[in-house]
C-alpha cells in the first residue's frame, strides 16, 4: 500500500504541477523587471498624504517582492508584497488588469515573487496602497511558507532555515540590519581616528595570537598543514613593525572548541593596534567606541538587555583581577592568594578541573573565570592579569608576575580583551618556549613557537597597545539577544537527525 502523503507533500506536489503548467504556457523565470521604489521609501514619503493629494499627484511606482497575503473579493483583491524594507498593500482589480491577467493572479501562491506596477492611492481605511495596473510572476515558490501568525516556532529550525526565518520574522531581519549599522559605525569611527583597515591571512602555518585549539587543514601542493586563524594578532603586529602605527581588522576567526549560547566555532572580532599607546589608552578608546556603536544602533546609550537596564553613558567601572576575586570572596585575605592549596581548593569548589602544573597566577585566573566573570553585570574593566595566562602582554612595571592587560565585561560576558603589547623579543621568545613546554605536556590550547614573529620583533616594534572586541557578543547585548545564534545568520549546528 502506498504511503499517504502529508499535507506539506500534497502542497509541494500541487505547486510543482502549477510550475509545469506555467512552463507549458511558455513562462520562464524572467529577469527584466526593475523596481523603482521600495516599500519603506513609499511609506516614508507618502504615508501622511491624503487620498485626494495622492489622486492629484498620480505617483507611478514599480515594486518587486514576495507575495505575503491575498484576499480575493470577486472582481478585486487586496494583497501585501514584501521587499527588503518592509510591506505595502496592493489593490488588484479585474478591470485594471484585464480578465486573463486577473485570473492568473488568483492562481499564484503565497510566497511567489511578483512585480507590480501602478499608482499610489489611499484606501477607505487610510492604508497606503498601489492601485495595480500590471502584475507579473517573477519566481515560483515551490515550498509553502510557515503559518503567517507563528512563523518558524521551532527555534532550531529558525537557525537551520534562516532564509525562511528572515522572510517571516521582521525582528530577525532587524537584528542583522542593526549588526550592519554597528559595523559601519565602527569602521567610520576608527577611520576618523586615523586607523587603517587591513586584511591578514586566514590560513596560518603556525596557530598563534591566542591560547585556543585550532582547526587544521592541509595544502596539497605545498604538502603543508595549515591552521585556520584563532586570531590575527601576530600578523597585525608585524604591520606595526612595518610602520603602520594604527591598524585594525574586522576578521573571522576560528576556534575548535564547544558550541553554546555564547560560543560559535567561527566568530567575528575587531582587532586593532595603536603605537605609542598603552592599555589604559585603549580602555578609554573601547569605552568611546561602544558608546558610539550603541548610539548608531539604538539611537541612545541606554540599553535594555534581558530585563536589565544599562547606562553606557556612565564611566565604566575599573578594578584589578585580584581586587575582583577578593570582592567576590569576602572570606579571602590578600595573603591567601599566595596559598596554592587554598586557591586550588576554591577552584575545585567552583567546578574547575585543576591542573597540577598550574601556577598561582593560573589558579587565580581560573577562580576568577569560574566564580566572578558572570557576576560582572554593569560595564566593568578588569585589569592586571597574571603573566601565566597572558603570553603576549607586557609585564606590569610594579609587579612582574602580572601584565598590563584588561578585559571588559558587560552582562556577565567578556566583550573585549586588550593589553600593552610585549615588544621585547627576548622576553617573547622565552614565553613562546614556555608555551611549547605546555603543549608538550598535553595542553592543546598552548601556543606554538613562532620564530618568524620573533624575527619581526627583532627589527623593533614601538610601544604599542592592542584590543580585540567580540562583535557577536556586542551585537547580542545591543539587540537583546540571549544566544549568539540569534546574531549569526548561519550559526554552526549539529547535523540533522536522519
Amino acid at each position: 500500500m502506498a504511503k499517504a502523503k502529508t499535507g506539506e507533500e500534497r502542497l509541494l506536489a500541487q505547486r510543482q504541477e502549477k510550475l509545469q503548467e506555467l512552463r507549458a504556457s511558455g513562462w520562464t523565470y524572467p529577469n527584466d523587471f526593475r523596481p523603482t521604489h521600495t516599500a519603506l521609501e513609499l511609506n516614508e514619503a507618502h504615508a501622511e498624504q491624503s487620498a485626494e493629494e495622492l489622486a492629484d499627484g498620480q505617483v507611478r511606482v514599480a515594486l518587486g517582492g514576495r507575495l505575503m497575503s491575498r484576499r480575493v473579493m470577486g472582481k478585486s483583491a487586496f494583497a501585501h508584497v514584501q521587499d527588503r524594507t518592509g510591506r505595502i498593500q496592493l489593490l488588484v482589480r479585474r478591470d485594471g488588469l484585464g480578465e486573463e491577467a486577473y485570473a492568473d493572479f488568483k492562481t499564484w501562491d503565497i510566497g511567489d515573487i511578483i512585480g507590480a506596477q501602478g499608482v499610489l492611492m489611499k484606501t477607505k481605511t487610510g492604508e497606503l496602497s498601489v492601485d495595480v495596473q500590471e502584475v507579473r510572476l517573477l519566481s515560483k515558490s515551490l515550498r509553502p511558507l510557515p503559518e503567517k501568525y507563528h512563523g518558524l516556532t521551532d527555534i532550531e529550525q529558525r537557525y537551520r532555515q534562516r532564509h525562511v526565518d528572515l522572510i517571516m520574522n521582521s525582528d530577525a531581519r532587524g537584528v542583522f540590519q542593526r549588526r550592519s549599522r554597528l559595523l559601519n559605525c565602527l569602521r567610520q569611527q576608527l577611520e576618523e581616528r586615523g586607523f587603517l583597515e587591513v586584511e591578514t591571512p586566514m590560513m596560518h602555518p603556525i596557530a598563534g595570537g591566542a591560547t585556543a585549539r585550532p582547526f587544521v587543514t592541509h595544502h596539497n601542493v605545498l604538502h603543508q598543514d595549515l591552521f585556520l586563524r584563532v586570531a590575527p594578532e601576530l600578523y597585525l603586529k608585524r604591520l606595526v613593525v612595518g610602520g603602520f602605527e594604527k591598524v585594525f581588522e574586522i576578521n573571522r576567526s576560528f576556534r575548535n572548541e564547544g558550541v553554546s549560547s555564547r560560543h560559535n566555532p567561527e566568530f567575528t572580532m575587531m582587532e586593532l593596534y595603536q603605537s605609542f599607546a598603552d592599555y589604559q589608552d585603549l580602555m578609554d578608546l573601547s569605552e568611546e567606541l561602544i558608546r558610539e556603536m550603541a548610539q548608531a544602533v539604538l539611537g541612545g546609550t541606554t540599553v535594555s538587555y534581558q530585563d536589565q537596564e544599562y547606562d553606557l553613558q556612565k564611566p565604566f567601572k575599573r578594578m584589578t583581577l585580584t581586587d575582583a576575586v577578593l570582592a567576590h570572596h569576602p572570606s579571602l585575605e590578600p595573603a591567601d592568594l599566595s596559598n596554592r592549596e587554598l586557591l586550588a581548593g576554591l577552584c575545585r569548589d567552583n567546578g574547575v578541573d585543576v591542573d597540577k602544573k598550574r601556577g598561582l597566577g593560573g589558579l587565580l585566573f581560573d577562580l576568577f573565570e569560574a566564580s566572578v566573570e558572570e557576576k560582572l553585570e554593569q560595564p566593568t574593566f578588569v585589569t592586571e592579569y597574571p603573566l601565566e595566562v597572558s603570553p603576549l602582554a607586557r609585564r606590569c612595571d610594579h609587579d612582574p608576575d602580572f601584565v598590563d592587560r584588561f578585559e571588559l565585561f558587560i552582562a556577565g560576558r567578556e566583550i573585549a580583551n586588550g593589553f600593552s603589547e610585549l615588544n621585547d623579543p627576548q622576553d617573547q621568545a622565552e614565553r613562546f618556549q614556555a608555551q611549547v613546554e605546555k603543549r608538550d605536556a598535553g595542553d592543546q590550547e598552548a601556543m606554538h613557537y613562532d620564530a618568524d614573529y620573533i624575527r619581526a620583533l627583532e627589527y623593533g616594534m614601538p610601544p604599542t597597545a592592542g584590543i580585540g572586541i567580540g562583535i557577536d557578543r556586542l551585537v547580542m547585548f545591543l539587540c537583546d539577544a540571549p544566544s549568539i545564534r540569534d546574531v549569526l545568520l548561519f550559526p554552526h549546528m549539529r547535523p540533522e537527525a536522519g
